[in-house]
C-alpha cells in the first residue's frame, strides 16, 4: 500500500465503508490522510460539568449520561428533539443531593432532525461538545451538539477512541465520527514507512524537527501522543505545503529569467526633461524604485517586478517613469486598468503630465477610443507610444506589435491568463504590476515571490492624514447638515453603499434607493450616482460632473475603490462599513485626503455587530496601510484578501500565513537551495 493505492482495493475496510468513503469524496489512501483532523479532544480528562448560571465563553467537551429522550413539536411540521443528559457520577443520587454534588443535568436540542431521537436511549455512556447556553430555570441548554456514543464501542476499540486525545474530523455525509477515525486508524495501522516518501530535506540535528519524517508526523497529526507531538506535526506539515508552494514559486521565477528579452531602456533624456518640469520633487522611495527599475530594463532578462505602495503614494508617477524609458528606446509602453474609471483616470494624468513632451498617447476602453495626437499631422506615425486601457487592449487590434513594457495597475484584479495574452502581443516585454493594496510579508514572499519587489513606503509632501470615526447609527439629519456645512466652503463628499439594488435576502441599505433619499435631504445642494451596471459612457458622464465640481456628492458603490483621484473630495461616509474588508475600507479611504483640505472618513454602522464595530476601529487607529493590511489578513485569511484563484494559496491546509512566518521563510530556503542543487 502506498499513498496513490486506491481505497476500493483494501481489503480490511468492509463494503459500507467503502461506498461511504467513495461518497465523501476519498478516493485514494493520500486523500483520506491529508484530510485532518478539524479539532481534537482531551479525552484523558474532559471539562468540568457546568453549574451555577452565568455564561460559558467557550465550547466544553463532556462526558455524561443520557436520562430522558423526548421528540416534540412546536406546531405544524416543526419537530425538535430534547436528551437529557446527566454527569456520569450522578448514578444512584437524586434531587438536590446529586445538583449539589456534580451540577445540574444539560438539554441537548435539535431542531427539525426528528430521526436523531432514534440515536438516543436511556443509559447509554455520551461525549459530547458544544457551547451550553444558560436557560431562565437556571439550567443549561446546548443545540445541535456533536456527540459520540459509547456503549456501542468493541473493548478492542477502546484504545482509538478513548483514553486519548482523539481527533474530530470535519462532518463528511454518512460517515460517523468513529467510523471515519477507525479507518484512519486502519491504515496509519498497515501503512509502511517506506511507502510515504519525504518531500522536505532531511532535517538537520539542531533543527525543531529533528527526527521528523512524513509518516511521522501524518501518525502525530491523527493520534498524537500528547499536544506537543501534534503541534510539532502540524507545523512540520505546514512546512511541507509552504515548501511545495515555494518550489512553484521559484520554478515560475526560474522559468521567466529563462525567456529571451531585450533591453528596453532608453537613455534618459526625457525622463530628465520631465522631472525637471515636475513642480514638486519625487520622494526617495519613488526615486529608489525608478533606479531598480531603470536597472530592469536595461537587462535582457525580462523585468518581472511588482511595485507596492500605499494609497497616495505615487506608483502613477513611478509608472511614468517606467514608461519614459522604455517609449525613448524605441519601444511602445501599455498600462492596464481593471475598471473603465481608473483607465481614463490615468489617461487623463498622463495626458497632463506628459503631453509637454509631444508623445503619442491613446486610450482603449470597450466603449472609448481616443488618442492625444492626430495622425495626419504625426510624421506618418499612427500608434500611440503608450498606450492606456481596460481588458480592451488583450482584444482585436490593439496596436501594440512593439511593446517593450507592460505595465498592469491593481493586478490582483486580473487573472494569470489575462496578464499573459497582453505580455504575448510584444516581443518578450518587461512587466511592472503595481498594487495599492499593501501587502504583508508572508504573502509578499508566497503570492509574489517570483516578482522582484520595489516598495514605496513613504507618502509625498503635502498628504494630509485623514480624520476618521466610527458611528453607531448616525443621525441622517445631522449628517446631512455636516455634508451642507462642507459643500458651503467648496468641498464634495462620496456617500458608499455596500449594494447596487435593495435585496431580499440581505438587510442592507443599497445605493440606487439612498441617492434618492440623498437627493431631498442635501437639496439645493446636486448629488450624482454611480454604480458598476452603469453604461460606460453614463460613468464617464458622472465623474466628468464630479471633477468638475457640477456635482458636490456622489452616492456610489465600491466602484470607486481604485485610481479614483478628486482632490476637492474631502468627506466619505462608508454606511453599513462593517459590510466591507478593512482593506477594501482603506482604499476607499484613500479617495480623500488627496488635496489641501482637512478630510474626514465617517464609518458608519448599522450597530448589529459588536466584532464589526470593534474592527472598524483598527481603521480609525491608524493610516498605515501596512498595519490594517496585517489586520485584514488576521481576520480574514489570505483567499479572502486577495482572491484564492489568484493568489495560488487555495491549497494550504495547515499552513497559516499570519502565525506561520518563520516557516514561510524556512521554506524559502530550503526550496532556493534545492532549484539550486537541482535546477
Amino acid at each position: 500500500m502506498t499513498l496513490s493505492t486506491p481505497l476500493d482495493t483494501l481489503t480490511f475496510f468492509d463494503t459500507r465503508l467503502h461506498k461511504a468513503l467513495a461518497a465523501g469524496g476519498f478516493t485514494t489512501v493520500a486523500q483520506l490522510l491529508t484530510h485532518y483532523p478539524a479539532r481534537y479532544e482531551d479525552r484523558t480528562a474532559f471539562d468540568g460539568w457546568p453549574d451555577g448560571t452565568s455564561e460559558i465563553p467557550t465550547a466544553l467537551c463532556l462526558k455524561g449520561v443520557v436520562t430522558d429522550v423526548q421528540l416534540k413539536r412546536a406546531g405544524p411540521g416543526r419537530p425538535f428533539v430534547i436528551v437529557t443528559v446527566s454527569p456520569p457520577d450522578r448514578a444512584g443520587m437524586e434531587g438536590l443531593e446529586a445538583m449539589q454534588s456534580f451540577g445540574s443535568p444539560i438539554t441537548l436540542r435539535w431542531f427539525n432532525m426528528p430521526f436523531i431521537a432514534k440515536s438516543f436511549a436511556a443509559d447509554q455512556d455520551l461525549i459530547l461538545y458544544g457551547k451550553p447556553k444558560p436557560t431562565k430555570r437556571g439550567s443549561f441548554v446546548i443545540d445541535h451538539p456533536e456527540y459520540e456514543i459509547l456503549n456501542d464501542t468493541p473493548r478492542e476499540e477502546a484504545t482509538i477512541h478513548l483514553q486519548r486525545i482523539a481527533p474530530i474530523y470535519g462532518a463528511r455525509e454518512g460517515i460517523p465520527q468513529k467510523t471515519f477515525r477507525r479507518a484512519i486508524w486502519q491504515l496509519l495501522e498497515q501503512l509502511e514507512d517506506e511507502a510515504v516518501p519525504d518531500l522536505l530535506p532531511v532535517p538537520s540535528s539542531s533543527s525543531e524537527f529533528a527526527g521528523q519524517s512524513r509518516v511521522r508526523a501524518l501518525r502525530a497529526i491523527h493520534f498524537p501522543d500528547n499536544t506537543a507531538a501534534k503541534d510539532r506535526a502540524r507545523r512540520y506539515l505546514a512546512l511541507e505545503e509552504f515548501y511545495q508552494l515555494q518550489l512553484q514559486v521559484l520554478r515560475r521565477r526560474q522559468q521567466w529569467d529563462a525567456l529571451g528579452g531585450a533591453n528596453h531602456c532608453g537613455p534618459g533624456l526625457l525622463l530628465d526633461h520631465w522631472l525637471k518640469a515636475l513642480p514638486f520633487s519625487l520622494t526617495n522611495a519613488q526615486q529608489r524604485s525608478i533606479a531598480e527599475i531603470r536597472g530592469d530594463l536595461a537587462r535582457t532578462r525580462p523585468m518581472n517586478r511588482l511595485l507596492q505602495g500605499d494609497v497616495g503614494s505615487g506608483k502613477t508617477f513611478v509608472a511614468m517613469a517606467a514608461m519614459l524609458l522604455a517609449v525613448e528606446s524605441g519601444c511602445q509602453a501599455a498600462l492596464m486598468a481593471p475598471t473603465q474609471i481608473l483607465a481614463e483616470q490615468h489617461y487623463l494624468n498622463f495626458r497632463r503630465w506628459l503631453d509637454p513632451l509631444g508623445l503619442r498617447l491613446g486610450l482603449r476602453t470597450s466603449s472609448r477610443k481616443e488618442d492625444s495626437f492626430d495622425p495626419l499631422f504625426a510624421g506618418g506615425e499612427s500608434r500611440p507610444q503608450i498606450l492606456i486601457g481596460t481588458h480592451a487592449l488583450l482584444h482585436g487590434d490593439s496596436e501594440l506589435p512593439d511593446l517593450g513594457l507592460a505595465v498592469i495597475d491593481e493586478q490582483h484584479k486580473f487573472g494569470v491568463e489575462q496578464r499573459g495574452r497582453l505580455v504575448r502581443q510584444g516581443i518578450a516585454p518587461h512587466v511592472l504590476v503595481m498594487t495599492a493594496t499593501p501587502i504583508p510579508r508572508t504573502l509578499t514572499m508566497t503570492v509574489y515571490g517570483d516578482l522582484d519587489v520595489s516598495l514605496i513606503d513613504e507618502l509625498p509632501a503635502g498628504r494630509h492624514p485623514v480624520v476618521t470615526a466610527v458611528r453607531d447609527q448616525p443621525d441622517l439629519a445631522q449628517v446631512a447638515a455636516f455634508l451642507k456645512q462642507q459643500f458651503e466652503a467648496g468641498r464634495q463628499a462620496y456617500l458608499v453603499y455596500p449594494l447596487i439594488d435593495e435585496s431580499d435576502s440581505l438587510d442592507l441599505k443599497a445605493a440606487t434607493k439612498e441617492y434618492l433619499a440623498w437627493e431631498k435631504k442635501l437639496a439645493p445642494y446636486s448629488t450624482g450616482l454611480l454604480h458598476g451596471r452603469l453604461k460606460p459612457d453614463e460613468k464617464e458622464n458622472v465623474m466628468r460632473r464630479f471633477r468638475a465640481r457640477e456635482l458636490h456628492a456622489l452616492v456610489s458603490t465600491s466602484v470607486i475603490e481604485v485610481g479614483v483621484d478628486v482632490p476637492n473630495a474631502s468627506v466619505m461616509i462608508i454606511f453599513e462599513a462593517e459590510r466591507f474588508g478593512l482593506a477594501q475600507l482603506h482604499q476607499l479611504r484613500g479617495r480623500i485626503g488627496r488635496g489641501p483640505h482637512k478630510s474626514y472618513c465617517i464609518l458608519a454602522t448599522s450597530g448589529k455587530s459588536p466584532e464589526g464595530m470593534e474592527r472598524l476601529q483598527t481603521l480609525a487607529r491608524t493610516s498605515d496601510g501596512f498595519a490594517v493590511a496585517e489586520a485584514d489578513l488576521l481576520l480574514r485569511g489570505p483567499g479572502d484578501l486577495l482572491g484564492a484563484a489568484q493568489s495560488g494559496i487555495g491549497h494550504l491546509v495547515l499552513g497559516d500565513l499570519v502565525r506561520d512566518t518563520a516557516l514561510v521563510r524556512l521554506a524559502r530556503r530550503l526550496a532556493a537551495s534545492a532549484i539550486l542543487e537541482e535546477p
